[in-house]
């Protein structure tokens, strides 16, 4: 699984692709709705490849975290609303999934986050369990 094409893009409610880049930005799609429209270079962009999650020795790539999700949930989207979620409830489901989370440092506001993209990205196809890149790590 390649996070790098998924982005976030501020006062846009949803996750994005990239398309193709242009000399003033690039063309995404909307992962929720499908359509297609332009960012520029000034819109605030960030990557899902270059998120991490904090634990308490170090910092772990959203991708590790979204695949644990993927197979802690076989696939299926959480049980819940993440937005609507109560805070006990997000932050028992990361603990299953990411035991060593730092407590202080990752807020209610960023498993909301995190549960909606994982979503989002399950409801997409755009998570699998990739078997084969953690072999040749080894």
């Amino acid at each position: 699984m390649d996070l790098t094409n998924i982005l976030v893009i501020s006062g846009k409610p949803d996750l994005s692709e990239l398309v193709s880049q242009t000399k003033g930005g690039a063309i995404v799609k909307n992962l929720v709705t499908g359509q297609k429209y332009p960012v520029f270079k000034n819109d605030r962009i960030s990557s899902l490849g270059e998120i991490r999650i904090f634990t308490d020795t170090d910092e772990r790539p959203l991708e590790d975290v979204m695949q644990a999700i993927y197979k802690h949930l076989d696939g299926k989207a959480t049980a819940f609303e993440p937005k609507k979620a109560e805070s006990k409830e997000l932050a028992d489901l990361l603990a299953v999934v990411l035991p060593d989370y730092d407590r202080d440092r990752v807020h209610t506001s960023d498993m909301k986050k995190l549960f909606s993209w994982y979503n989002i990205l399950a409801a997409a196809g755009k998570i699998t369990f990739d078997e084969e890149k953690k072999d040749e790590n080894a």
